[in-house]
């Protein structure tokens, strides 16, 4: 669905944005979003369901629009759209983050030109792309295996935990560049690093993730995980 997500995401941003519930949500018909077009759905793939969740992340972290869209799927489907709120609540942090300390000024210049928040921030991002570079993969493994959870178990472990692992670091960086600002309740910082720390537990913790991702590299063995990735990336 390539070639409406951008439509996709327009509308996603529109509804978002004038929802202080759920129910124009359920209006736009979000709930369709994964039925078939045959069925009267949108027919839309995961990929679609990444881009709209990365959105929600950020304007509607306290709907829930995971639910609507993946009503009856199962707690890995839950943990894969988790991936993708996380991924978009991330990107959130660090954009308000870059323009915060490009805008505070400190001893006659920006906070950004200091090179301890500069080596912060780079910190915070490589986490961040890293978070959405697993939301990715994990996206297309979704899409190539028919939204299979069990098949794409490898990719949802390793997603989930690599966004659990990077919400300490990103929101410890995101509130320690913003000072005391990022904590009021009219800046937007706490918006998304709130539902972060939420998120994190939600669908299985950092230790469950770990074990199951351990469990299933070590059923594979060296040269079988060798195999196995690169099968996928073929």
């Amino acid at each position: 669905m390539s070639a409406a997500r951008d439509m996709l995401c327009d509308t996603a941003r529109a509804v978002f944005a004038g929802a202080s519930d759920i129910a124009p949500v359920e209006e736009a018909g979000f709930a369709l979003l994964l039925i078939p077009e045959a069925d009267g759905g949108f027919g839309g793939d995961w990929g679609d369901v990444d881009a709209v969740l990365q959105i929600a992340g950020v304007t509607v972290s306290d709907l829930p629009v995971a639910e609507l869209i993946l009503a009856d799927a199962d707690d890995g489907l839950r943990a894969a759209a988790t991936v993708s709120l996380m991924a978009g609540a991330m990107g959130q942090a660090l954009a308000l983050s870059i323009e915060h300390v490009n805008m505070r000024q400190q001893f006659g210049r920006p906070l950004g030109k200091f090179q301890a928040v500069q080596q912060s921030l780079a910190a915070m991002a490589c986490e961040v792309r890293a978070v959405d570079a697993a939301a990715a993969a994990l996206a297309a493994r979704l899409d190539a295996v028919g939204r299979d959870p069990s098949a794409a178990d490898f990719e949802i472990a390793a997603a989930k935990l690599r966004a659990n692992r990077a919400v300490g670091v990103v929101t410890a960086i995101a509130h320690q560049v913003h000072g005391a600002i990022g904590f009021t309740e009219e800046y937007d910082l706490h918006r998304v690093t709130i539902p972060l720390m939420r998120w994190r537990s939600a669908h299985g913790n950092d230790a469950y993730w770990a074990q199951r991702l351990g469990r299933h590299v070590a059923g594979l063995g060296g040269r079988g995980l060798w195999e196995a990735m690169t099968a996928r990336g073929a």
